[in-house]
């Protein structure tokens, strides 16, 4: 697990930030307190919640196989 959590680590930042808009995307119908978030967001970035979230584990995975 620590191979992986690197909070000193800007790429590691990248992938947990991509991770986490995904997820906020994806659950903002779902959470009424996160709906007005989940919607700008949506709007700023216009890709799918499952792409970000692919996306933000990816970074955060090369980032563990670099270190």
């Amino acid at each position: 697990m620590t191979k992986y959590f690197k909070p000193k680590s800007l790429t590691w930042w990248t992938g947990f930030i991509a991770l986490l808009t995904g997820v906020i995307v994806a659950i903002g119908s779902e959470v009424q307190a996160l709906a007005p978030t989940a919607n700008v967001l949506k709007a700023m970035t216009d890709i799918p919640p499952a792409a970000m979230i692919s996306f933000g584990l990816g970074i955060i995975g090369l980032r563990g196989k670099d270190g």
